[in-house]
């Protein structure tokens, strides 16, 4: 029998013994999303095996524009690390900074003083910039970087937002802003999507820093630190505020597609605490979870909720050929059914760690047949994908590591003093 016939008629059955959200929209009957619901904390299904993936993305952390990291060509022993140190960051462990990747095939990362570093592949330095005085200096300043033809375009949670020359290092202009700037950038044609602390998303002149558009949602008074997630597919910008509003917009003039809330923005102490996946679109749906146990897939074109799940995780998604990958807050990895919403699998992966309770996973990935999972004590886990069970613990840091980033055959972590190479 063909293979991926047997692995449908797999799925087909596991449908019927598997959890299905009760809040699945049948029958156009309308979505409680607002209903309290408790995480799902137990295993499931921690038998069924999958078949291992043999469709890859090539170069997922370079210009892209849908969050999809899909699944990617890698694999590693951890026999081979080299570092790169610099003046630690004092809000990384707040915070969700992430490695910049160039069209050249060079590095870009910042210091705990807002020190701007290029290195090339094998970390070697080819130069630095700094453009803050003492004061800005002294409030640590966290960077979001992206790339406009040759330029490096900076924004950053003070309200500054800058361009500098990707060969020499040189700054092109500088502005300041009204707002705090808490979000990843997107790069339309010569302009640059970002958002601030205000909820309000802008297109911005990637030559001169001129504003082109821009769109203010519902502001909150509290302010979560969750840094917001924007994507770009076929001129329309995605977005989510921190209230959980996810928006559409036509990227050319910013005029309102559509919006749909997915919590109570009454309560403002909720939405302080807050904290969205990144949002990820694959297959014209968009996919994202919380911290408030929810998990969504809306459809692209229209807004409308699809289905939602109780699975309370904050960390980015992966797709990979109708199934959906998730790890919660608890240390439980989800294999979901990206159509209906069907959780397939459930395992503990966080299995023989003392004191659980404190411990948090920051960030994932999934090459080739591995899932990696990095944790908040400085630890990343090796997943095995089609059983769900856990491999392998490769101490990196004595604290908090970023999720791992892939570049050229090798992965890249972030410690709050140094960013680490494996291959």
């Amino acid at each position: 029998m063909n293979k991926n016939i047997l692995y449908i008629i797999i799925l087909i059955f596991l449908t019927n013994c598997s959890l299905s959200n009760k809040e699945v929209n049948e029958n156009n009957k309308s979505i409680d999303i607002f209903k309290k619901i408790d995480p799902i904390q137990r295993e499931l299904n921690s038998d069924l095996k999958t078949k291992k993936f043999e469709t890859f993305k090539s170069n997922p952390f370079l210009n892209n524009l849908t969050n999809s990291n899909s699944n990617i060509n890698f694999e590693t022993n951890f026999e081979k690390k080299k570092t790169y140190k610099f003046s630690k960051i004092e809000k990384f462990k707040s915070n969700q900074p992430e490695i910049f990747f160039t069209n050249n095939n060079d590095i870009i990362f910042f210091n705990g003083k807002g020190t701007i570093f290029k290195l090339n592949e094998n970390l070697k330095e080819q130069w630095k910039i700094n453009n803050y005085n003492r004061k800005e200096k002294k409030n640590n300043p966290i960077l979001y970087f992206a790339q406009a033809e040759n330029k490096l375009i900076v924004n950053d949670n003070l309200s500054k937002m800058y361009a500098i020359d990707l060969v020499t290092g040189k700054i092109l202009w500088s502005k300041y802003s009204s707002s705090s700037f808490n979000s990843d950038i997107k790069v339309y044609n010569k302009s640059f999507l970002t958002l601030d602390f205000d909820n309000i998303i802008r297109a911005i002149s990637s030559n001169d820093g001129k504003e082109i558009w821009r769109f203010s949602t519902q502001n909150s008074f509290i302010k979560s630190q969750k840094k917001l997630s924007i994507i770009l597919k076929d001129e329309i910008v995605f977005f989510v505020n921190n209230l959980g509003d996810i928006t559409a917009l036509d990227v050319n003039n910013g005029s309102l597609i559509w919006q749909t809330p997915t919590q109570n923005n009454l309560i403002y102490q909720d939405t302080f605490t807050l904290e969205n996946s990144d949002i990820v679109f694959e297959n014209d749906t968009i996919y994202f979870s919380n911290n408030k146990n929810e998990f969504f897939a809306l459809e692209a074109r229209t807004g409308i909720i699809k289905w939602v799940q109780s699975i309370n995780s904050s960390l980015r998604p992966t797709i990979i050929e109708g199934l959906i990958f998730t790890v919660s807050n608890e240390g439980y990895l989800f294999l979901i059914d990206d159509q209906t919403g069907n959780i397939l699998r459930i395992t503990d992966i966080f299995k023989g760690f003392k004191n659980r309770k404190d411990l948090k996973p920051t960030g994932f990935i999934h090459g080739k047949y591995k899932l990696f999972v990095s944790l908040n004590n400085g630890r990343l886990l090796t997943v095995d994908s089609s059983t769900g069970k856990q491999e392998e613990i490769t101490k990196i840091h004595a604290s908090k590591i970023s999720r791992p980033f892939i570049f050229k055959n090798s992965m890249y972590l972030i410690k709050d003093n140094a960013l680490v190479k494996i291959n």
